[in-house]
């Protein structure tokens, strides 16, 4: 058998006799193990449940408890935990043992109904953005019975929301819940125009994660990395990526070992990690799953994460999730590849081999085409963030501005659908041939589109690729977003196509003079060129786009009318909510500049300064002992000692100054007590300083002895041995 978990327990080995199919999901409470440890009607009530989105009676919830706890219990676990998503965008979880006091002085181990539904974490000391006060602490967490409870390190973990007494969420699991519901019925009432047999509508996620690992020892050298995430300073090494000999290349020893453990607790905890390989940049990776459910692949994502980073220091890494913790190469991004699909089969976004079912697929298109467009700033806001917004626009990641992707064929089909043309719908999953002419490589099939990796959201075949989304993110930000604006739109299209119906028009030639209406409307969000050119800036701002590119005018939007109603219409967040996550989003990008400044602050004065200073005044020595000597003749070097001396003067100069503006601009903007307006504040004045004193400190990096230098450099930290 593969041996016990990692942590308290050895990490476990794989072996050629130990396949993944032998203890894939041994560590989560999966239908299998439900039908092992619970009596049937038990487990055909929860069954029922979960497939029908229905609610749990109590006295079910207390048979599913005592099966949970005795195989957990059975499994190694002592404690058990709600297991939730608040705004802080990690997970949280509090620890209570399962023992009950057993009336004779002793205890027994116990678990009750009441305890899986429903626990009492502090609100108030969570993000709430106001909607709880220090003195009004009470919140819920209650149990998503479709993610599966799972035990990590000895603790049965229970997958849950987190709402406030007066019932706003706190998390977001919530609202995307709510929004997956949403897109269930609206996607669910279109499909039945080409299949009356549908009965609900699936969202499917698969993330893309990608991050960097550094050597421990590396990392706890460098402050900035330990307290922000990110190298604050630091010289571009003289080979990084620009040889492009990472990707996809051999992945050394050391990492494939970490990724090895990684896949293996992830498959016994139920994560389907299948991909994994070298990125673009040095000591840069990604791992990729199967697709999932959308609700179960978040639970998944931020599951991994917390294992990822647990599994690292075993081999002596830091996993580092930050979106641009290197200045100069590529950031990390955690593409969401987004699709819908029925209960009875069909992918709503894969083509058909029938005009009728390239019809769904058109229509389906269409109507994400106009939701994206319809709300392009809202979905920019919310995959933004004072990490990302070091990594749109920047090495390959997409630009800051949200557009579509369609590919030649989808786009003239398209085309001709929107200028009245009788488009061939009859075959769009045809694929051509190319033959190289080698007898020994057979015919390629390529597909119908080509891929762009400058655009964020981009059709790549029968999904959507959300590339834009952040690697620290928790993807229920966007997803949330996303279905609901999707919800929204396709509630209005079927409006449309019902109402022309019962004016008397046939059902396919209603849809199609929609079709044909949201592709006119929405062909402003089409875009298959280069995203990171600035005739695309300049495009993009022509046909009305979001061009904003500052974080905290760019969250503006969730406030809007139009996401406001939209929000409202599809029950996924009222206003108030939307109120209060904004003033936590713009309270987050504070603290996180706010964090950043200080530590930048602190290295610039009590290591890089002190440093740079003593070995100008060896230079100074240096000459003055050179012309003591030697008099005349050290007339050029002493000139050359001289132009050193007096840039690394300025650089020093200009970091004391700058460090100085940008305490006080710091000390002003923390006065302003609006959310919003401080966060201006700080991304107008205090940011701005910041990248002058990095410029100057990366400037004195090439002038200083090198074994001088305080902090390790990239040379050191993006190259692993």
């Amino acid at each position: 058998m593969v041996e016990e978990a990692f942590d308290r327990k050895a990490v476990p080995v794989a072996t050629p006799s130990e396949r993944p199919e032998k203890y894939y999901g041994e560590l989560v409470f999966n239908r299998s193990t439900m039908f092992r440890y619970l009596p049937k009607s038990t487990y055909d009530a929860l069954v029922d449940a979960i497939e029908n989105k229905k609610p749990l009676d109590r006295h079910v919830a207390d048979s599913v408890a005592d099966g949970m706890r005795r195989w957990a219990t059975e499994n190694g676990a002592r404690h058990y935990t709600h297991w939730f998503a608040p705004l802080t965008g990690g997970t949280a979880e509090k620890h209570d043992a399962f023992i009950e006091h057993d009336g004779k002085g002793g205890v027994i181990e116990e678990f009750s109904g009441k305890l899986l539904v429903q626990q009492e974490p502090d609100a108030s000391s969570f993000p709430n953005g106001g909607i709880r006060n220090t003195f009004e602490a009470r919140g819920y967490s209650a149990w998503d019975i479709s993610s599966p409870a799972f035990i990590l390190d000895q603790t049965l973990c229970i997958p849950t929301i987190f709402i406030s007494y007066t019932g706003e969420s706190l998390d977001y699991k919530t609202p995307l819940l709510k929004s997956l519901n949403a897109v269930d019925k609206a996607a669910t009432a279109v499909a039945r125009y080409f299949n009356p047999e549908v009965k609900h509508c699936i969202t499917y996620l698969g993330w893309e994660q990608e991050y960097f690992l550094v050597d421990e020892s590396l990392y706890s050298a460098r402050p900035d990395l330990v307290l922000t995430g990110r190298t604050l300073m630091g010289h571009e090494s003289a080979k990084n990526q620009q040889l492009e000999d990472h990707y996809f290349g051999a992945i050394p020893s050391r990492v494939e070992a970490f990724m090895l453990d990684l896949e293996i607790r992830c498959h016994r905890l139920g994560i389907p990690v299948k991909t994994r390989h070298n990125e673009v940049a040095p000591n840069q990776f990604e791992c990729a799953p199967i697709f999932e459910e959308a609700n179960l692949a978040n639970d998944h994502n931020l599951l991994l994460m917390s294992v990822m980073s647990e599994v690292a220091r075993k081999h002596n890494f830091r996993v580092l999730f930050h979106e641009k913790p290197f200045a100069g190469i590529n950031g990390s991004g955690k593409h969401n590849n987004w699709s819908i699909g029925t209960d009875t089969g069909e992918l709503l976004f894969g083509p058909g081999r029938t005009p009728k079912d390239n019809l769904r697929f058109i229509t389906f298109i269409a109507n994400v085409m106009a939701a994206v467009h319809r709300h392009n700033g809202l979905l920019k806001a919310s995959i933004m963030s004072a990490t990302n917004a070091h990594r749109l626009g920047a090495n390959e990641a997409p630009p800051a501005i949200i557009s579509i992707f369609t590919g030649s064929q989808l786009a003239a089909i398209l085309e001709k659908l929107e200028n009245s043309i009788d488009a061939d719908l009859s075959d769009l999953k045809k694929r051509s041939e190319y033959s190289l002419g080698l007898a020994q490589i057979p015919e390629i099939m390529l597909d119908n589109t080509d891929r762009n990796r400058t655009s964020p959201f981009a059709f790549t075949g029968n999904r959507f690729e959300f590339r834009a989304v952040g690697s620290s993110a928790n993807c229920a930000s966007a997803l949330l977003v996303l279905n609901a604006a999707v919800a929204e739109q396709l509630e209005n299209f079927r409006a449309k196509v019902d109402a022309a119906v019962e004016a008397g028009r046939p059902l396919t030639e209603a849809i199609v003079d929609e079709v044909r209406n949201v592709i006119r409307e929405s062909k402003a969000i089409h875009f298959d060129g280069n995203g990171y050119s600035d005739e695309w800036k300049a495009e993009a701002a022509r046909r009305g786009l979001d061009c904003e590119t500052s974080a905290p005018l760019i969250f503006d939007a969730y406030l809007s009318d139009s996401s406001v109603k939209m929000f409202e219409s599809t029950g996924v967040l009222s206003r108030p909510e939307l109120e209060a996550r904004n003033e936590v989003k713009w309270e987050m990008y504070t603290k996180k500049i706010q964090i950043e400044a200080r530590v930048l602050g602190d290295l610039a004065l009590n290591h890089i300064i002190p440093v740079a200073t003593r070995y100008q005044s060896m230079l100074v020595d240096n000459m003055v002992k050179l012309r003591d000597l030697l008099g005349d003749d050290t007339e050029g070097l002493a000139s050359q000692d001289l132009d050193t001396i007096k840039q690394m003067s300025r650089h020093m100069s200009i970091i004391k100054s700058e460090v100085a503006r940008m305490v006080e601009n710091r000390k002003k903007a923390n006065a302003i007590t609006n959310e919003r307006s401080k966060a201006i504040a700080y991304h107008d004045t205090v940011v701005p300083c910041m990248e002058t004193i990095r410029y100057n400190i990366d400037k004195l990096e090439l002038m200083v002895d090198n074994e001088m230098w305080p902090l390790p450099k990239y040379r050191e930290l993006l190259f692993i041995r």
